[in-house]
């Protein structure tokens, strides 16, 4: 295990620091790491430990058949979010990201001199994910198995905390948001990706659709489309956004009051709220938007009922921790 992954973790009983062998300095506890992935979570709520299982039996996104580290690379250049924050973060960062899943995000961002710390609550999800990483010899980044309740990695350690499609997915996505912040350094970043209530509009159509003809005919999904010779992870896409145990959906007014709630500074949200402005460029995912105008916000979500439909409604917001904690 890298000895500067090892700084990044923390016992999620007391949140003291782990030695060498995942022991704990000031409570003694030591934790195992089966398969190479720290097993630093503790038993959580009856609806976590529902939302764990539910991934355990379709671990999402999962992988295709003759994967490649130089596929994964084209796939997330296809992104522009994960182009645009590729070139944001600094080449020495130190990156949590929450709710990895099989580790797609980690994996990419795990270059230069960066140190990225996967976490995720569902082991089955956890072992895809160093299962490539070995495959791939990405050397700088590491699993861990853990939960926001009780986070086995160190507060205010972080650079760069990001969290896609994560928290929507909690039972309480404002307390989780909290503790996603608390990691973070005094000026690091947070990007956290969510379910947005206007653009998520046509998937529940959709989805009302898929549940009346018995999941048999789910009309205008381009995602199951594309998927039709991949079972495993078509099953996976139509369990995670058709059959899902915990769903929740906000607005960027809702997501802007967790920031001041945390004193975090909003710095934009992607797609771009401000209506007909040059699309992001470079590092301007961590630069503060030209404006902010409540009215603007709304119209632009209106918007993306069409535009984001193909990622179920999916927007992301970016903030800044205060200087000083």
């Amino acid at each position: 295990m890298l000895e500067e992954a090892l700084e990044l973790l923390a016992c999620p009983r007391c949140g003291g620091r782990l030695r060498t062998q995942l022991r704990c300095g000031p409570c003694g506890v030591e934790y195992a790491a089966a398969k190479g992935i720290p097993e630093l979570r503790l038993s959580a709520d009856a609806r976590t430990e529902t939302v764990r299982d539910f991934y355990a039996q379709a671990p999402f996104p999962g992988y295709p058949p003759r994967d490649s580290y130089p596929w994964l690379r084209a796939r997330a250049e296809r992104s522009e979010l994960a182009r645009l924050l590729d070139q944001a973060i600094p080449g020495d960062a130190r990156i949590a990201e929450v709710g990895c899943g099989t580790g797609q995000m980690s994996l990419f961002l795990a270059t230069a001199d960066r140190v990225v710390i996967g976490a995720d609550l569902t082991r089955a999800s956890l072992e895809l994910a160093e299962d490539a990483r070995r495959r791939y010899e990405v050397e700088r980044a590491l699993f861990v198995e853990t939960d926001l309740r009780a986070p086995g990695l160190r507060a205010g350690a972080f650079d760069v905390v990001y969290s896609s499609g994560v928290l929507h997915h909690t039972p309480d996505p404002r307390a989780s948001f909290a503790a996603v912040v608390r990691l973070l350094r005094p000026g690091g970043v947070v990007v956290v990706g969510l379910y947005n209530a206007y653009a998520r509009l046509p998937h529940r159509l959709r989805r009302g659709v898929a549940r009346l003809t018995g999941f048999r005919w789910i009309p205008f999904d381009p995602v199951l489309r594309e998927r039709r010779a991949e079972p495993a992870r078509r099953e996976a896409w139509l369990r995670d956004q058709y059959r899902h145990v915990e769903e929740h959906r906000h607005t960027l007014g809702e997501v802007q009051g967790w920031f001041r709630e945390n004193r975090v500074e909003y710095v934009r949200a992607f797609p771009d709220t401000l209506l007909a402005s040059e699309p992001p460029r470079g590092g301007d995912l961590f630069r503060a938007a030209e404006d902010d105008w409540a009215f603007e916000n709304v119209l632009a979500q209106l918007g993306w009922a069409r535009t984001l439909s193909h990622e179920g409604g999916l927007f992301v917001v970016v903030g800044r921790a205060a200087a000083v904690q």
